[in-house]
């Protein structure tokens, strides 16, 4: 479960409930520090190394990473002339991102002029997931999207032809040691069954597709297991 989607406690679609006596508003944003470095590849060149990103979590997305402008090469980012207005965070800039002989148009965002309640956001630059080669935390590649910093790294496994059909967390953070090793499948992709019941996935558990990065071999994704 993540924090931001699915059934998680900030997504629309939550299970739970804050223990609050007023009420909380509709969307509810999220950041916190990666605490580990994290670098973005495009073009066969490094553009972004830093190991100060925070993760944006925001109804309905998978975390973002936003990194210190200060973090980002010379020159990776030519301002574009079309901006946007995020419901929460305000107006927002868009960049073409280049590397090497390569460009990305809209390949990196923003926020320009951010509430006071969204400061932490100043300054920082985040990158389309797709648009980029690869992105990596430590010197593993991540797969997707950026991890959930309260589990860990996440390996993923095939089933026969059921490409990316499990899942584990080999070495979990130790707040949350107890799932380390173990393996979760995906009900969508594989018949799961418990004391001979099949497993279907309940009404807000519908898996957002995120497809794989860019150029990413089969043998690239094998080694993550």
């Amino acid at each position: 479960m993540g924090l931001s989607w699915q059934q998680g406690p900030l997504s629309t679609g939550a299970i739970g409930r804050f223990l609050v006596p007023e009420p909380l508003p509709k969307r509810l944003l999220y950041v916190e520090p990666l605490r580990r470095r994290m670098r973005v590849r495009f073009g066969g060149a490094w553009i972004v190394d830093s190991d100060r990103a925070l993760l944006l979590f925001e109804p309905g997305r998978y975390p973002v990473a936003y990194f210190p402008e200060t973090d980002v090469s010379a020159n990776a980012l030519q301002r574009a002339e079309q901006t946007t207005r995020h419901d929460d965070l305000g107006p927002t800039a868009w960049y073409t991102v280049r590397g090497g002989e390569r460009s990305a148009p809209r390949g990196a965002w923003q926020h320009v002029d951010l509430p006071d309640c969204a400061r932490d956001l100043h300054g920082r630059v985040a990158f389309a997931w797709r648009a980029m080669d690869a992105f990596y935390e430590e010197d593993e590649r991540i797969l997707g999207h950026a991890a959930d910093p309260y589990k860990g790294l996440c390996s993923y496994y095939d089933i026969g032809e059921a490409h990316r059909a499990a899942w584990s967390y080999r070495e979990a953070y130790s707040e949350v040691c107890r799932i380390s090793d173990l393996v979760s499948f995906e009900p969508d992709i594989v018949s799961v069954q418990l004391d001979g019941a099949v497993l279907r996935l309940e009404s807000g558990q519908t898996v957002i597709p995120h497809g794989p990065d860019r150029d990413l071999t089969a043998d690239e994704a094998r080694r993550r297991s």
